[in-house]
């Protein structure tokens, strides 16, 4: 909320706040004595604060993330590459990329610079600035299992676009059955 439609709600809420409790309820130090002879209205009880009017909050921009690549795995490891673009209009200063497993990670693993655990079974990965029609940020990650899995699910999904608007995400949010043969699965 803008700061000056929160001013102009609280501003709203004195006077009715003061409307609503009867004036012998109030204390001394709110309360001010009417002259002889005369009422105190709400408005002598209460100052009342000129509100500025709210600015509206700029649009936000939008953008078109895409994530595109494979999923390998044999034995315990998990290979992925990702290729992350901003298909547009907007430019996007900075995304992060999540990935869920089925199976849980080993625990002591190396991960690539811009990438950290977030959970037994996850991962997040900053792409950095994507421009608009500007060209992909690679991004390339040799995992291991906590063991051997005959199969893995590998969700992949935006989880920050730099705060715009992405009206289209079926490009940027995958799932890939990857069965423990070697092949690359694509999404």
């Amino acid at each position: 909320m803008p700061l000056s439609a929160a001013a102009a709600m609280a501003a709203t809420m004195t006077v009715l706040v003061a409307a609503a409790v009867p004036e012998a309820a109030a204390s001394p130090e709110t309360r001010r004595e009417a002259p002889v002879g005369r009422t105190a209205s709400v408005a002598e009880a209460v100052p009342v604060v000129d509100a500025v009017p709210a600015v509206p909050a700029a649009p936000a921009p939008s953008a078109d993330l895409a994530h595109h690549g494979y999923v390998s795995v044999w034995g315990d490891h998990v290979a992925i590459r990702i290729r992350s673009e901003n298909l547009g209009p907007s430019d996007v200063a900075a995304s992060t990329v999540r990935l869920r497993f089925s199976e849980p990670l080993a625990v002591r693993q190396e991960l690539p610079h811009g990438c950290l655990r977030s959970g037994r079974a996850t991962v997040l990965c900053e792409t950095g600035g994507l421009r608009s029609r500007g060209g992909a940020r690679q991004t390339a990650l040799d995992l291991r299992l906590a063991g051997s899995h005959d199969e893995v699910v590998v969700r992949l999904d935006t989880v920050w676009n730099g705060g715009a608007r992405d009206a289209d995400r079926t490009n940027d949010a995958h799932e890939v059955l990857a069965p423990a043969t070697g092949d690359a699965y694509a999404f």
